[in-house]
């Protein structure tokens, strides 16, 4: 495992400082362990950590992604019929961080899986693997007591999701919740690649700003150098994974190539 000089909540935290010192959004590419296979997606991963992202959402495969939309679901169905399991992924972080992948990896996966293997040891092993946080989409702030508690201990992020549709009470009881950052959904529905980005991004975001100072990553429809260029002075990072996952089944080079073209808009 490389040593880095920092992990968890400060190595997140040092993410957004070093963007913004940059006058950028960070950039936190999603990818799904498993697919296509299990060596090909450390590839991606690994190819990706060479093109300047800032950090990586690794995606747990589960049979119910009910945020995700078609291009995920398939992607992950395919890894989970590959055989991916909770514990491939713990060690596919192991195995990124032996190759030499320093940015944070936060653990994208549903409730069911993670409380089938434990809460108190995935958060133990997550940890003990290289992991930074946590994503949980299906875990509300109001019932997240024994992940928030074992995440503190472990100094591992926790975060919670808002949507356009978030009350002034909800934004605000995330803002107090989460830590690491807050996932901003930039439309109501499943994620998938859009054409455009919705309008009244900037009225939501503002809104949200108001209620809490943590960072803001925004995720669900981004897929275009475009897009990515309107994240700089709007959030301070943003999520892309149905463009990238898509671009899987071409292989490795077409991962690495869009991850490129997506940081290199920022400039």
């Amino acid at each position: 495992m490389t040593t880095k000089t920092q992990t968890g909540l400060e190595a997140i935290a040092d993410i957004f400082k070093q963007s913004a010192d940059q006058n950028r959004a960070a950039f936190l590419p999603y990818f799904p362990i498993g697919f296509p296979d299990y060596d090909s997606s450390l590839d991606a991963v690994e190819a990706m950590s060479k093109v300047g992202v800032d950090a990586f959402e690794i995606g747990i495969p589960f049979s119910d992604p009910l945020a995700d939309g078609p291009t995920i679901q398939a992607a992950t169905q395919i890894a989970l019929e590959n055989g991916t399991t909770v514990r491939d992924c713990l060690r596919a972080v192991a195995e990124l961080r032996a190759r030499g992948v320093d940015q944070p990896m936060l653990l994208m996966g549903y409730i069911n899986p993670l409380l089938a293997y434990g809460v108190d040891a995935f958060v133990h092993d997550a940890k003990e693997a290289g992991a930074d946080g946590l994503i949980v989409p299906d875990l509300p702030p109001e019932e997240a007591a024994i992940f928030s508690s074992a995440c503190a201990d472990a100094g591992l992020a926790l975060v919670f999701f808002l949507a356009p549709t978030s009350s002034a009470e909800r934004i605000e009881l995330v803002g107090k919740q989460a830590t690491g950052f807050i996932y901003v959904v930039s439309l109501t529905g499943v994620t998938g690649e859009r054409v455009e980005l919705p309008p009244g991004l900037t009225e939501f975001i503002a809104r949200v700003r108001e209620n809490t100072s943590q960072p803001l990553v925004m995720g669900f429809g981004i897929s275009k150098p475009a897009h990515a260029r309107a994240m700089n002075g709007l959030v301070d990072g943003f999520i892309v994974g149905s463009a990238l996952v898509r671009a899987g089944n071409e292989g490795v080079d077409t991962v690495r190539d869009l991850a490129k073209t997506l940081r290199d808009a920022l400039d």
